[in-house]
């Protein structure tokens, strides 16, 4: 805590001497190679809907390969990772519960829904350099997007807008054996927009059985072929091999964080996917008050994972559509706009397990034995959305919206035959998901926010069985309402901006999942939990010289999040501070931009500690990390660029988890392992060179 104040005292003195620094005179040059600011990135959420955009000014601060630091730069969204393939998104503490992946949030690619039928995401898959922007609406308020009680995430992929042909290519290496190359070629003319990608990552990781290769094709390409209708296809094809490493235990961690979990290392564990997205869409401009996008999208996903106590084999077929009208009329003589649409997504879902056979095979790791279960799952879920926006004054406006969401679920046991089959059907009721958003301009500078939504999540179908493996009916969807004030107001001929939101989201039917053995959960309503907290972003542009450029920045996240009734067996945790969530976060930093191409951003990051476990007996260690990355880039000539970077991770050699499992339970009288530690001190380099053909 002290460290936060400090460094929280420090900014406010350092913004009160900057606001007394003489302002430059006019005529001073622009540096135009600086991009300090993501607001030239589209919004996707419509209407007055706030909602965090990140783009190339935060993607500068990382390495390409480290998608997960970006993204923690927000207030309010907090990235757990324990390998580059293993993350946990929460957003205002929805999500912490759940044990090794994402869910209860929608994820997009551009407009088109990646979250899977039963409300499961991974981020990881997609490279950071594909990527021209992240825009995240935090909590149940985008109603486009799935009210999910976390919000929503949508990738934006690069586009070309500049007319001609051009090719570039990004090399990247580093510690522990990292190798990345991402090579681009990008045409544009009056009618075409074609972008093509390749890339390449491999690293051995910081740990033991920790390696990971990825090969990653993006091909985003549209077709004007008139002034009303345009098309567009995209493809992104994926195949990457991941060993998985694991949690371990405390003393594992202290003893030596490299290690990797003792069964995983023996069983060489890992996980290798084939991915593949594509999507067409149809754009047609009716007329300048309506125009409508249309996509049709199919997604396939072969998965093969040997884990100690067995090996998962599993592959999933999903498609669907998404169409979404934008319309605008005069409402008061002003312009009043509304959007609506619909959206259905359905998966075909093929799983199995094996023995592992690994401890029979003379130290050569997993080895497939006899088939232990068949399983084939039907997902579907159905989002119908709409919108109306109204400028009521030319300060005021509100914005209602609708969403009505159906799920479904059917699975079948092919494993159990006669009495034994398990197969079960379950209709979720439809849901009705309202928003209400208001906006007050106080002037061209300053505007506050309001808004109250209702959100929900549906339990996951492996979490809506028995013990027996049959659908409880009696599970039901999480939902809650979200209560929002907020404001973004800019000072000092918009140098210092200011980003202030305070919130409560009220959750009942809460999930829990209650683990009945290694790998399987069950899932239970338990109770409920309060979400409050602040999200703060506070920046300052300032010109030091006509030649230099500072941007002092701190994003600071308070999480008071607890259960207010939580009553498993015989434990009674009401009021207890909600596991697996740090109640304070900071990031901070500093990016140095110089008009000749030079530039150099230092960022730092304060995590607090973790409660382990629901009775709040065990928490991580709170930690710090420092990085920093210097970087030069200049257009040599009309057709040649040249673009070099260095950065160290973690200068401080801190050890810390990067992620915890809640409610571990340690096996055969073994210790629990809550920690995936973290990197050590690591350092890369880069080399992008560009051509205009």
């Amino acid at each position: 805590m002290k460290s936060i104040f400090t460094v929280l005292t420090i900014f406010i003195f350092t913004q009160i001497t900057l606001a007394q620094t003489p302002s430059q005179k006019d005529g001073v040059t622009v540096l135009e190679e600086v991009i300090l600011t993501d607001t030239i990135l589209k919004k996707q959420a419509t209407g007055i809907i706030p909602s965090s955009i990140i783009g190339p000014k935060n993607f500068q601060n990382y390495s390409p390969l480290d998608i997960v630091s970006t993204i923690n730069q927000i207030p309010g969204v907090f990235i757990l990772s324990g390998a580059l393939n293993t993350n946990k998104i929460t957003i205002r503490g929805i999500g912490a519960r759940s044990q090794y992946g994402t869910d209860k949030l929608q994820l997009y690619y551009n407009d088109i829904p990646l979250t899977n039928g039963t409300g499961s995401s991974t981020i990881e898959t997609y490279d950071l350099e594909n990527l021209d922007g992240i825009e995240v609406i935090k909590g149940p308020k985008g109603t486009a997007y799935g009210t999910g009680l976390g919000g929503a995430i949508i990738l934006h992929s690069g586009e070309n807008t500049q007319e001609g042909s051009s090719l570039e290519n990004n090399f990247t290496t580093g510690s522990y054996g990292l190798l990345k190359n991402n090579l681009r070629f990008s045409h544009s003319d009056t009618k075409l927009s074609l972008m093509i990608r390749y890339g390449h990552l491999e690293t051995d990781g910081y740990r033991e059985n920790n390696s990971f290769e990825r090969d990653e094709v993006l091909i985003n390409t549209s077709y004007k072929i008139n002034s009303k209708n345009t098309i567009s296809f995209l493809l992104n094809h994926i195949d990457y091999s991941a060993q998985i490493p694991s949690s371990i235990s405390r003393s594992a961690l202290d003893e030596n964080p490299k290690q990797a979990a003792f069964t995983w290392k023996a069983s060489q564990g890992h996980e290798d996917n084939n991915y593949t997205l594509a999507g067409f869409s149809y754009q047609h401009e009716f007329s300048s008050k309506l125009k409508n996008t249309t996509s049709v999208f199919y997604t396939y996903l072969d998965h093969y994972e040997p884990r100690p106590f067995n090996i998962l084999d599993e592959i999933t077929n999903g498609y669907g559509f998404r169409s979404r009208f934008l319309g605008n009329f005069n409402f008061l003589q002003r312009k009043a706009e509304y959007t609506f649409g619909a959206e259905l997504y359905k998966d075909e879902y093929n799983w199995g397990t094996f023995e592992n056979l690994y401890e029979e095979n003379n130290g050569n790791g997993s080895l497939k034995g006899e088939r232990i279960s068949d399983n084939k799952e039907f997902r579907r879920k159905f989002n119908g959305f709409g919108s109306l926006t109204l400028p009521l004054t030319h300060k005021f406006t509100a914005q209602i919206g609708l969403n009505i969401n159906k799920t479904h679920y059917d699975f079948r046991d092919n494993y159990n035959t006669g009495s034994n089959n398990k197969n079960a059907k379950r209709d979720f009721k439809a849901i009705v998901l309202p928003s209400l958003d208001l906006n007050y301009k106080l002037s061209d500078a300053h505007f506050m926010y309001a808004n109250i939504s209702r959100g929900f999540s549906n339990p996951s179908l492996e979490r809506s069985l028995t013990p027996e493996g049959v659908i409880n009916p009696e599970i039901a969807q999480e939902t809650g309402i979200n209560y929002e004030l907020g404001g973004q107001f800019n000072f000092f001929k918009q140098k210092l901006h200011v980003d202030l939101a305070v919130y409560r989201m009220d959750i009942k039917n809460l999930l829990v999942d209650q683990r009945i053995g290694e790998d399987q959960y069950i899932g239970k309503n338990t109770g409920s939990t309060k979400h409050q907290g602040i999200d703060l972003e506070l920046s300052y542009t300032m010109k030091v010289s006509p030649q230099l450029q500072l941007r002092p920045f701190i994003n600071y996240t308070l999480s008071d999040f607890s259960f207010v009734e939580f009553i498993d067996g015989e434990n009674d945790f009401s009021g207890n501070p909600l596991t697996g969530v740090p109640k304070h976060r900071l990031n901070s930093g500093l990016q140095l931009q110089m008009d000749n191409g030079f530039y150099w951003n230092t960022t730092h990051q304060y995590v607090d500690k973790i409660s382990l476990t629901d009775a709040n007996t065990l928490y991580s260690d709170a930690f710090n990390v420092l990085n920093t990355k210097i970087g030069y880039r200049k257009q040599l000539s009309a057709r040649f660029s040249i673009g070099l970077n260095f950065g160290i991770n973690n200068i401080l050699d801190a050890k810390y988890a990067q992620s915890v499992l809640i409610n571990a339970t340690g096996f055969g009288g073994s210790e629990p392992r809550y920690y995936y530690p973290g990197n050590g001190r690591n350092w890369y380099g880069g080399l992008k060179l560009g051509i205009r053909i």
